[in-house]
């Protein structure tokens, strides 16, 4: 036989034996030979491999992303388990907290670009226990505004002297109260006393169809339509323009709770000889921090929250606290 028949002779005995079933190798193995044999007759290989470089780093793991668990609880990539709202802030890395855009001494302030105040101390102790910053969001211009923030979902939680109310209850979760007020009248000694006629001040109370300012979308414009039915309510953009309305006799009363009314007469003291204040025992004005309904696991914190912080806020501290 020809030398120069031998190698293909021998490449298509070895491909005979590839096709035969019985063969014990694997196909595999038999075009490996074949591709060695073709090789050394002088034919190239269909697949040359490419040396990879030395100094190329070998690819980074890739994170894992949380994982839904069946429970509902989401596993975070450290191996937490979290309920969503939790896994929400954690992974974001804040707390985020509606506060009404106008000052509430001393529940919150701004001064020279930081916010203070007895709401502000509450929101980053939570957002500490949660090892996370806060960010406060300020969007809204009235109570009723700060509700409707958070139910839209643009924040985390309110604490904002926000009033618990049914109609807010509709829309938002409230927290266990963190301050109980009662509910007071700053009444115009002049007015009143021409309303009264002699009568006893519970008396006149008790049926007052005169009129009364409160602040516009506030808890107020709520209590008063339920507390006295028969007034002549006129709204009024922000407490001082209803002050202002008092002082000049425009209206004979106005509704607010405790620590707003007693604090117009701590502020002037003069005051009392023009107003008179007024605090209805049996009327409450409960605060709480807002929770969006659908996010049980977070109420549950606050909650414990509430319960375990040492400071417990009534209408003396509040007071004490509007001094500094």
């Amino acid at each position: 036989m020809s030398s120069f028949f031998a190698p293909v002779l021998n490449q298509t005995r070895m491909r005979a034996r590839c096709l035969k079933p019985s063969l014990r190798r694997g196909m595999g193995s038999c075009l490996l030979s074949a591709a060695f044999l073709i090789a050394g007759a002088g034919a190239q290989p269909a697949i040359a491999a490419t040396p990879q470089p030395a100094n190329v780093p070998a690819a980074a793991a890739p994170v894992s992303a949380p994982v839904t668990t069946p429970t509902g609880l989401v596993q975070m990539p450290d191996g937490r388990l979290l309920a969503p709202e939790f896994a929400r802030i954690i992974g974001r890395g804040e707390l985020v907290v509606a506060v009404l855009s106008v000052d509430q001494p001393p529940f919150f302030e701004e001064h020279d670009g930081k916010l203070t105040g007895l709401d502000i101390d509450l929101a980053r102790e939570m957002a500490a226990k949660l090892h996370v910053k806060v960010r406060f969001n300020r969007d809204a211009h009235t109570f009723d505004d700060t509700v409707s923030l958070l139910a839209r979902g643009q924040a985390d939680i309110a604490v904002s002297k926000l009033s618990r109310t049914l109609s807010r209850a509709t829309v938002i979760a409230f927290s266990t109260p963190y301050l109980r007020l009662k509910r007071a009248l700053l009444l115009n000694r002049v007015k009143f006393a021409q309303l009264a006629h002699g009568r006893s001040v519970p008396e006149v109370v008790r049926s007052y169809d005169s009129t009364i300012g409160v602040v516009a979308n506030s808890s107020y414009a709520g209590y008063v339509i339920n507390n006295f039915p028969h007034a002549q309510v006129r709204s009024y953009a922000t407490w001082e323009d209803v002050l202002k309305a008092l002082n000049a006799g425009d209206v004979t009363a106005a509704y607010r709770d405790e620590f707003e009314v007693k604090r117009v007469l701590k502020v002037d003291p003069t005051a009392s000889l023009r107003l008179r204040v007024v605090t209805l025992q049996d009327l409450e004005d409960t605060l709480a921090i807002g929770v969006n309904v659908n996010e049980p696991a977070l109420l549950s914190f606050v909650n414990q929250f509430l319960a375990d912080r040492s400071t417990k806020l009534d209408v003396s501290t509040v007071l004490q606290a509007a001094d500094h």
